[in-house]
């Protein structure tokens, strides 16, 4: 069974506090789209987008951050980063879930998508 949604986002949050990460905003929205996770990890700010999937056919719940996908991510992140005037440099990870087991991709892909 996949876990939800939701499900996958608490416990990638749990994940990504137990590598240190500071969790800033959850599910921020804007006119472009959603992120899912947005954390501070040391001097970067990263933006995480969470997969769950039941098993690997079609490349996974990795594979499902494709090109669109990566330019709606990239969009709202600067939209983000305008609004909040944050002058880190940014990362882009995948949190992605096949049934119950945790992969953390981190620089799954970069602002030129």
């Amino acid at each position: 069974m996949v876990m939800s949604g939701n499900e996958a986002e608490e416990r990638a949050c749990e994940i990504l506090r137990k590598l240190g990460y500071e969790i800033v905003a959850r599910n921020w929205r804007c006119r472009y789209g959603e992120v899912d996770i947005v954390a501070r990890d040391g001097d970067q700010l990263v933006f995480v987008e969470v997969k769950a999937r039941s098993n690997r056919s079609f490349g996974g719940p990795e594979a499902a951050v494709g090109r669109v996908k990566q330019r709606k991510i990239l969009a709202t992140a600067g939209q983000f980063l305008s609004q909040t005037q944050c002058c880190l440099p940014v990362r882009f990870d995948v949190v992605a879930f096949v049934k119950e087991t945790p992969t953390v991709v981190r620089d799954a892909f970069r602002g030129d998508a």
